[in-house]
């Protein structure tokens, strides 16, 4: 062999010897167990709010499994929380339902009739 064939060999023998070594599979991360007790909470008052405080408040009653519509049909989308009071909320307000149910808000915005 030539010596630049001998390098080419040698320089490939390194690379192959210096690669990464056998693939390791990550286990898999444990998970707590799901409870098995499902807490129910009141849902509170929040029509007449601003969008953004009716949630706020939904959250620290522990309901964050929210949604929110435009009450006037139109589709618009809530962009700016605060520019938008609600109007009607599903469930109503003081019915004791498990915090891991919807909540839906039905807002408008504070410049609509």
């Amino acid at each position: 062999m030539t010596t630049r064939a001998l390098t080419a060999v040698l320089v490939l023998f390194t690379v192959v010897a210096c690669g990464p070594g056998p693939t390791q599979i990550p286990e898999p991360p444990t998970l707590a167990p799901p409870s098995s007790a499902v807490k129910n909470a009141e849902v509170p008052n929040v029509v007449g709010m601003d969008h953004q405080a009716a949630q706020d408040a939904m959250q620290k009653a522990g309901f964050y499994y929210l949604t929110e519509e435009d009450s006037t049909g139109q589709g618009r989308q809530l962009l700016v929380d605060r520019n938008w009071v609600v109007v009607e909320q599903i469930p109503s307000a003081g019915k004791s339902v498990p915090q891991s149910d919807k909540i839906l808000l039905r807002s408008k915005k504070k410049t609509d009739p």
